[in-house]
């Protein structure tokens, strides 16, 4: 992505996943926001967007973080929200193994405590290990966790898949991790 458009995806993540207010917009139940109300608002800010600006930030952002509706008329985070929006998730299934990348730092603190959501609805895990370490890279020198879903599972957690396949869950408790080397 281009630099202007990693500004324009930040702005949204912020509009969509956090402080909708920033800019006085309104976001529905289920997170959905109206495009043709977020470009006039974000003007008003000196965020300049157009449909096809937004079109190009979801096709191109790498962690597919938004959605368009398929009447292209509204748009979404798919996950993250530090706000209360129904995302429509459903259950699923996990697979065996999921993981976790995050930094060193946190380690003695996540293994006490377990993986915890903090501001956001969900704590974020991977199906896989390069985006787990691309993850606990952005804030340090990664580490990363393998998450025993199956053991959660069978007591009880219930874990989600969101539109761009990262999958959700409330709390990790440490227990169910273990320290990849």
């Amino acid at each position: 992505m281009k630099t202007n458009d990693v500004q324009l995806s930040k702005f949204l993540s912020l509009l969509l996943r956090h402080k909708p207010e920033t800019i006085g917009l309104n976001l529905d139940v289920n997170g959905w926001a109206n495009i043709d109300e977020l470009i006039e608002l974000s003007e008003k800010r000196g965020k300049h967007y157009s449909h096809d600006i937004i079109r190009h930030i979801v096709e191109t952002n790498d962690k597919k973080r938004f959605i368009i509706s398929d009447d292209g008329m509204r748009i979404r985070a798919n996950q993250g929200h530090s706000i209360n929006v129904d995302v429509e998730l459903k259950a699923m299934t996990p697979p065996e193994r999921l993981y976790h990348g995050t930094a060193t730092r946190f380690l003695k603190n996540i293994m006490a405590q377990g993986l915890m959501s903090g501001s956001r609805q969900h704590v974020h895990l991977s199906a896989d290990l390069v985006t787990a370490k691309k993850v606990g890279m952005r804030h340090g020198v990664p580490v990363i966790l393998e998450v025993d879903t199956l053991a959660m599972a069978d007591d009880g957690m219930i874990f989600f898949c969101s539109e761009n396949n990262v999958w959700l869950t409330e709390h990790v408790k440490p227990r169910y991790l273990r320290q990849l080397d």
